[in-house]
């Protein structure tokens, strides 16, 4: 039977009186890739913020594990030892060098050893060919490797679930790649559990099991990745992959 990482129940979010997200339902199972498709401004990055508790939400209840989360900051302090997220904004401290930026949480929230933690991170290092650049700052970095240092940053914590929000928006046509590739990895080889918004639309056909359909802060369909781009169940899903060429 598979195993319930997190459940999202009638979820509703606003900004004021406007209304972000709709009545949003669904679950995500362990070593599942789910990713979020739709226009820009369909609500993505404000469930995907929201399920890391970066966005309070009004209605609707989250679930983790099959518990419920309560929504108050020491707990989710908690909980993003668990859920890793990556932005597409990188998020790297400055003053700090590669290593010290992935060192940072494991050591200082998680108490494990340092230089256990810095042996693993040369290893994550050496995933993403960076080895070389543990000593150097981000400055120093292009755009492609200061991601690939986030990804690997969120992993050193031994994340559950991770999420990634558009981590490719910001890249060079011939960055993005390298990126993909190793979440692309994370799903083959790690199993890990994921949910992505992306508007990479092969990547996301590549990777996804399930695909989340939004527009307007609702979500229009939920359909196996497969089937999703090959017959999708609603118009508006088909038009908005032809949109993209894909």
């Amino acid at each position: 039977m598979a195993e319930e990482i997190l459940k999202v129940e009638h979820l509703n979010k606003f900004y004021g009186d406007w209304q972000a997200l709709h009545d949003i339902n669904f679950s995500i199972n362990k070593g599942e890739v789910v990713t979020l498709l739709g226009p820009s401004g369909s609500g993505k990055s404000t469930l995907i913020r929201t399920l890391n508790g970066l966005e309070p939400f009004r209605d609707g209840k989250l679930y983790f594990h099959g518990k419920e989360i309560e929504q108050d900051q020491k707990n989710w302090q908690e909980l993003r030892q668990k859920i890793g997220m990556v932005f597409q904004s990188y998020d790297l401290f400055p003053n700090l060098t590669v290593m010290d930026n992935i060192l940072l949480a494991p050591v200082k929230v998680q108490g494990r050893d340092k230089e256990e933690v810095k042996k693993e991170a040369l290893e994550l290092l050496d995933r993403v060919e960076l080895r070389n650049h543990a000593d150097s700052y981000p400055r120093e970095l292009s755009g492609g490797q200061k991601q690939r240092i986030a990804i690997v940053r969120a992993l050193a914590m031994h994340p559950e679930l991770m999420l990634f929000d558009e981590v490719t928006a910001s890249l060079d046509p011939e960055m993005v790649r390298g990126v993909l590739q190793i979440i692309k990895e994370l799903s083959d080889r790690d199993h890990m559990t994921m949910i992505i918004v992306t508007h990479e639309m092969n990547f996301a056909a590549k990777i996804a099991d399930r695909v989340l359909f939004l527009e307007g802060g609702k979500i229009l369909e939920e359909t196996p990745g497969k089937q999703f781009f090959e017959k999708p169940q609603t118009s508006r899903a088909a038009e908005f992959l032809n949109s993209m060429e894909f």
